[in-house]
């Protein structure tokens, strides 16, 4: 690290420090405090991003900044809790510049005035290889009012939120070479799946109808089928998904109508970060018609069925697959 750049203090009192909350005393201290809102149980969760594995090097380092902030974010959403503050972590590798990290802190900050939630503290160190980031989120919820991964039922409704497949397909296009379907869409097009890969949109609005409506949720990283399967697992629960209805972008739909084959990268693709939630059928009117209004509409795809085995995914013409590891792995 050359000795014109600020020391570890200099860079946090520059940089970090004016996004700092008032627990953080300024980024001054060793530890920051955090007390629940009256009647609310803390809710934590921390996921780390690494160059080459959850983003590219080159993305902007805005975008870098904001995915760290999203996959946490939105896994504060699925429980039903809404941010209360963040830790950072960050490995910069000697390569850094002034110029990089005032736009990730600009990132930092904008993400945080979007999403909600303040800078608590963290950390800053020298990567012994590339950029890595790790965010622990921290959000509450009323007391008692959690809404777990694992507990659908027999003949609950199957949900999901925005879009699915994006990301995935987004991926392929940021590729190098990218994909060789990629030149038959439009710039728009391409451009709006990069971004859903780049910017992860955590559906933190849907939190309290979660709460209220949604038997059992879970935010989707790691591709449908696969998270799908996580969330049944065990306890003679599978499900059935009627594929003509899992929701698409105008982009997506475009590329699956070039290329029907990449149904199966929309499935098991990750980083979609949308909600999948199962809802009693009882309350499934009610939860759709607040998550309308919200205008984060929540899209039926399917139901809880007994059974041991994977999810089974129905074309329109009656096909039925399911798929083996059916998840996307960063590893």
């Amino acid at each position: 690290m050359s000795s014109d750049r600020p020391t570890e203090d200099g860079l946090i009192a520059r940089y970090f420090a004016p996004l700092a909350g008032p627990g953080a005393d300024g980024m001054r201290d060793d530890a920051a405090t955090l007390t629940p809102s009256p009647g609310c149980d803390l809710v934590l969760t921390t996921d780390a991003i690494v160059a080459g594995v959850h983003f590219f090097p080159d993305d902007p380092p805005a975008a870098i900044a904001r995915k760290a902030l999203g996959v946490n974010f939105s896994d504060l959403a699925a429980k039903g809790a809404i941010p209360r503050g963040i830790l950072l972590t960050l490995a910069l590798p000697d390569d850094w510049t002034e110029c990089w990290l005032a736009a990730f802190a600009a990132g930092l900050g904008d993400g945080l005035a979007e999403f909600g939630g303040e800078l608590l503290g963290g950390d800053t160190v020298r990567a012994a290889g590339p950029l890595s980031l790790g965010v622990t989120a921290l959000g509450e919820v009323p007391t008692g009012t959690l809404v777990r991964r694992m507990t659908a039922r027999i003949g609950d409704v199957l949900c999901v939120s925005g879009s699915i497949g994006d990301a995935a397909l987004g991926l392929a296009l940021r590729r190098s070479p990218p994909a060789d379907w990629a030149d038959s869409l439009g710039a728009q097009e391409r451009a709006a799946l990069i971004d859903r890969y780049r910017h992860p949109r955590p559906r933190l609005g849907l939190a309290p109808l979660l709460r209220r409506h949604a038997r059992a949720a879970m935010d989707i990283s790691d591709g449908l089928a696969g998270d799908l399967a996580k969330m049944l697992k065990g306890e003679g629960r599978s499900a059935e998904v009627r594929v003509a209805d899992i929701p698409l972008s105008p982009a997506a739909a475009r590329a699956l109508g070039l290329r029907p084959d990449l149904m199966e990268t929309v499935l098991t693709g990750g980083d979609d970060y949308e909600i999948l939630c199962a809802v009693p059928p009882e309350a499934l009117a009610a939860c759709r018609a607040e998550a309308l209004a919200l205008g984060l509409p929540l899209q039926p795809i399917g139901m809880v069925t007994g059974g041991e085995g994977p999810p089974v995914f129905v074309s329109a013409d009656g096909l039925r697959q399911s798929f083996g590891v059916g998840s996307f792995s960063h590893f």
